[in-house]
């Protein structure tokens, strides 16, 4: 760990006071073995109390000097990178509910699988972070609004229905407006919380128009996105060759990678493809990790502290062990 890992580097200055104290352990000890030699008969000496032993005596003042060192590393604040469970995060879960979503390409088909992913990111994500449940097809409906309550959002991703059409624009609209209405409540003197768009779709937007740079398109939503500094990110769910039954004729139903690529990208998030029930999972799973956990240094004391108490419980007892007194 370097010297920009710590807290209080300046506690380090301590570190001029246990080299004193080293030093003049040292000196004191010269001082008493040239007393010694004065007025001791070298042989006999060396008989009582050879250079082995002369040697252990001094192992009780090294682990205390240790420890000092310990605790002054521990006084100097380090720290490490560890995850911290977000506590103030807003994350709109916006579901497409096209009719496309009954193709059977994913088992046992796309809507099922779908709904089984996003459950289980719902019952997963972290308790402190704000969820709200979007549902599109031709237009968006806010079904939950952000809370950290997960009862209803999994009630209502088990209750989803499917509906012509698939008006992306408009359903990421519908999670700014909702993101916008929730943080002018609760923000606070920090601001209001960090959010994101996590957008789940299997299909090319067909409303209002085909232009996803018109008005109202998903280009233009997530344009509007990157300026509400509110990330999207985009999965494209499904394979090339799914179909769905419209009218007694097998209509396909091709996902559309490129336009879930650019929405994220202009938005300032990340696309994810997913072509299989367990890939959604495992986007899901990454998605949880990511929002519902952040990297921050925390204080890593702890273990100096136990272990330079740990080694002058040693350094005392050695003393008291070998030369029934402290050194």
């Amino acid at each position: 760990m370097s010297l920009t890992g710590f807290a209080a580097p300046w506690w380090f200055l301590l570190l001029i006071a246990v080299a004193a104290v080293v030093a003049g352990y040292v000196v004191v000890q010269r001082m008493r073995r040239r007393r010694t030699l004065r007025f001791s008969n070298l042989e006999l000496l060396e008989k009582v109390a050879p250079k082995s032993e002369r040697r252990v005596r001094h192992v009780p003042a090294a682990l205390i000097t240790v420890a000092l060192i310990l605790f002054t590393v521990a006084l100097a604040g380090p720290t490490a990178e560890a995850k911290v469970p977000r506590n103030r995060a807003t994350v709109m879960l916006v579901i497409d509910v096209s009719l496309s979503m009954e193709a059977t390409d994913v088992e046992p088909s796309r809507i099922k699988a779908a709904q089984e992913a996003a459950r289980s990111f719902a019952q997963g994500l972290t308790p402190g972070v704000n969820l709200g449940l979007i549902s599109f097809a031709g237009t968006a409906t806010v079904l939950v609004a952000p809370t950290t309550e997960r009862a209803n959002v999994i009630k209502s991703i088990d209750n989803l229905k499917l509906a012509q059409s698939t008006a992306t624009g408009e359903g990421v609209f519908a999670a700014l407006q909702s993101i916008e209405g929730f943080s002018s409540v609760i923000a606070g003197a920090e601001g209001p919380p960090p959010a994101r768009i996590v957008l789940m779709t299997d299909g090319k937007q067909t409303v209002p128009t085909d232009d996803p740079y018109g008005p109202r398109g998903g280009f233009t939503a997530a344009q509007a996105a990157r300026q509400a500094q509110v990330p999207i990110s985009s999965i494209s769910f499904g394979t090339s060759h799914g179909t769905v039954e419209i009218e007694g004729e097998q209509v396909p139903v091709e996902v559309d990678d490129e336009s879930m690529r650019e929405i994220a990208k202009l938005s300032g998030g990340e696309f994810y493809k997913a072509a299989t029930a367990e890939e959604l999972k495992q986007v899901y799973a990454n998605l949880g990790e990511q929002i519902g956990y952040e990297t921050k240094d925390a204080d890593a004391s702890r273990p100096w502290v136990v272990l330079g108490t740990l080694v002058l419980f040693a350094g005392v007892g050695s003393s008291l062990l070998i030369g029934q007194r402290l050194p």
